[in-house]
């Protein structure tokens, strides 16, 4: 018998074979759909929904008028630039009074309050936050006339801070 090129030996199974390619195809994929999956689809944990009653009590955060900028990607959490900035006047009748800052996947879900007044002038933050993984940061922001405005932003961690706290939060 004279074949023209190698033998490949066939199968009877009916379960088609998963390839290498195939598998770093989905993997791509399915990470690709997770860092354009809108920020605010993810919800927030109890220990978020907590300190979020704390702080601003039953009114509800009105999506909206506020903006988080953060970097795509950060290589180390250990410190990671943010800026808050919210749709406002800053005058009289029309101010923030309050910006919270919360990073559900820290140990400590808030990050920071900030207290502004009409004097601030701008109603925007700029600091540095750690970052112990790969998270979506939330942002509200109290106004004067009672209502609260919330935004969020995602960022992929490569490497973690927070990292003794987590591991040593149980001893």
């Amino acid at each position: 018998m004279k074949t023209d090129g190698p033998m490949v030996p066939t199968t009877t199974s009916c379960t088609p074979m998963l390839t290498r390619r195939a598998m770093l195809w989905r993997l791509g994929a399915a990470a690709l759909l997770l860092a354009i999956w809108p920020a605010g689809a993810w919800t927030a944990s109890e220990d978020v929904q907590q300190a979020i009653r704390q702080l601003i009590g039953e009114r509800e955060p009105q999506p909206g008028g506020i903006s988080l900028t953060l970097p795509k990607i950060a290589e180390t959490g250990n410190s990671v630039a943010l800026t808050v900035a919210v749709d406002s006047t800053m005058t009289p009748d029309d101010h923030v009074q309050r910006i919270h800052v919360f990073v559900p996947g820290n140990p400590e879900p808030v990050a920071a309050t900030y207290h502004l007044g009409v004097r601030a002038g701008k109603a925007e933050i700029s600091t540095h936050i750690r970052l112990a993984r790969t998270q979506t940061v939330l942002a509200l922001a109290e106004m004067k006339d009672g209502s609260v405005r919330s935004g969020s932003a995602g960022i992929v961690v490569t490497l973690g801070a927070c990292v003794d706290e987590v591991w040593t939060d149980g001893k």
